[in-house]
């Protein structure tokens, strides 16, 4: 995949091609991808870290993305393993970084991590923003979206929905960038992984048709720049337990 999503903001993420069973439980044929991003401001802001499976190449994409620099602020907008299981190496990196998460999250991170060494948090709730610079970043929580300290985040001058598992899929990026049927396989996650949690899904739904977004970048597949009204459409339709085709279904 392109590292740039614009002059700022950059894909640090990485594929696991070798995975047989994501969760532990679905298949996936052409592997998955842990997406992490990074914003270059006059303060810096990774967004999410990955699975310990790709940690060592992450770690590469992020120095490389920093060139020098420091990094700044880590937003942790899940907890799952695949997403923030490179948070303690982040800490030792930059021991002075800012967590920023909910109340909720911090709460799990201590769960997770026993003995983590955390200097800085910034604990956020629903409308705060931060700002890096030119860039701020706005914070909507998304509980059961699919965990309850799920939240995600948007930049306003560039237009950009960070949003955690929602709008994901499998297949790792290397294999399926290019791919035009993106709804088959965004179709089996959803279902899969947050498809119970369609009400939650709807009200995030509802915040979203309040921010104007131009991209959307989610933590597992690729960043969505085009016809996102395809997009929110079928995830309207999913979460909503409404057919996409009309029918008829015989049991017998």
């Amino acid at each position: 995949m392109n590292n740039n999503i614009s002059d700022s903001v950059k894909y640090i993420g990485v594929d696991d091609t070798t995975i047989d069973l994501f969760e532990s439980q679905y298949v996936v044929p052409e592997g998955v991808s842990y997406n992490s991003y990074v914003i270059l401001d006059e303060k810096t802001a990774v967004m999410d870290t990955v699975d310990k499976r790709g940690m060592k190449q992450w770690e590469d994409n992020l120095i490389n993305a920093l060139d020098g620099r420091k990094a700044d602020y880590v937003i942790v907008q899940h907890m799952e393993p695949d997403h923030a299981g490179s948070l303690a190496r982040l800490l030792e990196l930059y021991p002075d970084i800012t967590v920023v998460g909910n109340a909720k999250t911090f709460v799990m991170i201590n769960q997770f991590f026993e003995n983590i060494d955390i200097k800085n948090t910034l604990t956020v709730k629903e409308g705060d923003t931060l700002s890096l610079g030119s860039h701020t970043l706005t914070f909507v929580m998304a509980p059961m979206v699919h965990w309850p300290e799920v939240m995600v985040t948007y930049e306003s001058s560039e237009k950009i929905l960070f949003s955690a598992d929602g709008f994901g899929k499998f297949g790792a990026l290397s294999l399926t960038e290019n791919e035009e049927d993106w709804a088959c396989e965004a179709r089996r996650y959803y279902f899969n992984i947050v498809g119970k949690y369609g009400a939650p899904v709807q009200t995030l739904l509802k915040k979203a048709s309040a921010l104007d977004i131009k991209t959307i970048c989610p933590l597992h597949g690729p960043v969505l720049t085009d016809n996102l009204g395809y997009y929110l459409d079928l995830y309207n339709t999913w979460s909503s337990d409404q057919p996409e085709n009309k029918g008829v279904f015989v049991a017998y």
